[in-house]
């Protein structure tokens, strides 16, 4: 059950986990999948090295093939010789991994159901928020700027309706804080939820997450 606290760091009350993050857990293999995908997918894919008939030179066999004792050869370029070819040696490809949107909706809601779980979310109340400077910003989530320096990573998640406001202010105020960092539940992905050891919310993103994981479930019971 997440704890809601305010801009000092103060406990104000418990909030209970909602029902689509309570009945998600152990989605092992699409979780797997989703994280896969989000690793691979961003890879360019341009390692190249030439095969033998790529390579320059080796026109003609580089001495006779019987009476020099030595190995039988047909060219200068196979792989066996300096400046030869590449056996096997990797080719221009795309590693583009496709993940069906359902599958991938499921996978960020069973690590949120993960996170949740492991008690490793908490709320903050965003009325009259007003955090500006960095050390401000570490007492909140480690009660001193000293404790930030060796706390558990923290991923610090707003309502994309707060861009302009908390969501700037978050930003700027843990922009120098090394094991910090802020996103808005748009761009929120499976890889920064389970990367990160702890997750601060604010109300209006919980509630973001929560209607939006609680309308996907009414649709597919309907």
């Amino acid at each position: 059950m997440p704890s809601v606290i305010d801009v000092k760091g103060a406990t104000l009350r418990d909030e209970p986990v909602p029902a689509a993050f309570a009945t998600a857990t152990g989605k092992t293999n699409a979780m797997f999948r989703a994280v896969f995908r989000e690793l691979a997918n961003p890879r360019a894919g341009t390692a190249s090295t030439k095969r033998r008939d790529e390579v320059s030179g080796g026109g003609r066999k580089p001495w006779k093939q019987k009476g020099t004792g030595r190995a039988r050869q047909g060219s200068t370029r196979s792989p066996q010789w300096r400046h030869g070819g590449v056996v096997f040696g990797p080719k221009p490809r795309s590693y583009e991994v496709s993940l069906n949107k359902k599958e991938r909706r499921l996978a960020l809601q069973a690590a949120l159901s993960d996170r949740f779980s492991a008690d490793c979310v908490t709320l903050l109340a965003t009325d009259g928020f007003d955090v500006t400077k960095t050390r401000d910003m570490a007492a909140l989530l480690y009660g001193s700027p000293k404790a930030a320096k060796n706390g558990p990573r923290t991923l610090v998640v707003f309502a994309p309706s707060e861009l302009d406001g908390v969501g700037n202010q978050l930003t700027r105020a843990a922009s120098n804080l090394e094991r910090v960092a802020v996103t808005h539940t748009g761009a929120l992905d499976i890889k920064d939820v389970l990367g990160y050891a702890r997750l601060v919310l604010t109300t209006s993103a919980f509630e973001n997450l929560r209607d939006a994981f609680a309308a996907t479930k009414t649709k597919e019971s309907a």
